[in-house]
């Protein structure tokens, strides 16, 4: 079981209530920002509590707006042209349009196996747009069976989608660590990460599908160039729940540690990522150490996106958004954002205008909803 499962204490500090029909949380600005006896807001450390190392202004996230409301655990993100984006629901399979100015409408809905009365993590998870969309019209999805997770793809036309076409299946599943992010990367092949369903071995299996961060073609098949002949790009990982690629076509994935370590790596062709032998960097051990690690009470990664030469990582147990340098001489650097003012932030997705996207995850059976969760919001750079 993830260490998502268990709360923290709440902020000691809690600063005041404000924009509520906005954010709807009891408590907006503590941590990150606080209010001086004039009413101006200003970042908590100039305020002389402990702040992180600063950020470039360039860089600083700023609500932008709730796009939309009252969802429960929205997942997967996939952005259409234009800027509208396509969401799913973790435990219902419902998809939505949600517009970019704000407002949602179902477009359909994918046959899951739910697990949320037992805290479970399976359903329907990670969404990709096909790399050729104008021409085909795939949108791409990871989601649970009552025996097995797997990718599959669906027609999307005139606002709806249509039945599902099996690309992969029979990657393990468990009530707990079933990965499921997906991601086309360079070449136009797909990118998908898997957790181990709970039996660790498996992660240390090249054979096996668990523990992995898959390559495949967008019809299912092992492309040329895969390190060990088959779906496997990378091994000895515990449960990716977040992949992404920078502008240097680079992958990058957050992981969950179990005790002691989550994990931002940079994803190498055929690299082992040392679970269950390591957790967080062995050093010399042999295996790849990670750019960034957190205490597994302060993160819980989930999505992750790339912008400002930044890597943004939604905490679930964290509650909050993390910002990780990725060059320059502040590389690993980490900073916190919003620390309480959204719960548990599940997915962090980049909008074709450069915006970030991020989806709460109160209601998924170990958060405190607040009045309107789940919600997708939209931060600005």
């Amino acid at each position: 079981m993830d260490h998502e499962l268990f709360d923290t204490a709440a902020d000691a500090e809690t600063v005041r209530e404000q924009d509520a029909h906005l954010l709807g949380r009891r408590t907006l600005l503590r941590g990150s920002m606080a209010v001086t006896a004039a009413g101006l807001v200003v970042p908590a450390g100039a305020l002389g509590a402990p702040a992180q190392a600063a950020a470039p202004s360039s860089a600083r996230p700023r609500v932008a707006k709730v796009l939309t409301r009252d969802l429960s655990t929205p997942w997967g993100i996939a952005f259409l042209p234009g800027g509208n984006a396509l969401v799913g629901e973790r435990d219902s399979g419902r998809i939505y349009k949600v517009r970019k100015g704000g407002g949602r409408h179902l477009v359909g809905r994918l046959r899951v196996h739910s697990m949320k009365s037992s805290f479970g993590e399976g359903g329907l998870l990670g969404l990709a747009l096909s790399p050729h969309w104008r021409r085909d019209h795939w949108l791409y999805a990871y989601l649970s069976t009552d025996h097995d997770n797997r990718i599959v793809r669906v027609r999307y036309r005139k606002g709806r989608i249509g039945r599902p076409h099996v690309v992969l299946a029979g990657i393990p599943m468990s009530t707990h660590h079933n990965g499921g992010r997906l991601a086309f990367g360079p070449g136009g092949l797909l990118y998908a990460s898997t957790g181990d369903a709970e039996v660790s071995s498996r992660a240390q299996d090249r054979g096996s599908l668990g523990g992995k961060i898959l390559r495949l073609t967008p019809d299912g098949r092992v492309p040329r160039g895969n390190p060990f002949g088959n779906y496997t790009w990378s091994y000895g990982h515990r449960n990716v729940e977040g992949i992404t690629f920078d502008g240097r076509g680079r992958l990058w994935a957050s992981e969950f540690g179990e005790k002691r370590a989550d994990e931002l790596n940079r994803i190498r062709k055929g690299a082992n990522y040392g679970w269950p032998r390591s957790e967080g960097g062995d050093g010399r051990g042999g295996t790849r150490d990670p750019l960034a690690t957190w205490h597994t009470g302060q993160c819980s990664p989930s999505g992750i996106a790339i912008a400002h030469g930044q890597a943004f990582l939604g905490a679930l147990q964290g509650e909050c958004l993390w910002s990780v340098r990725l060059h320059g001489p502040h590389r690993g650097r980490k900073h916190r954002w919003f620390t309480g003012d959204f719960g548990r932030i599940r997915t962090v997705q980049k909008a074709p205008d450069g915006s970030l996207w991020i989806t709460t995850s109160n209601r998924d059976g170990r958060g405190d909803p607040a009045r309107n969760d789940d919600r997708v919001i939209r931060i600005r750079l």
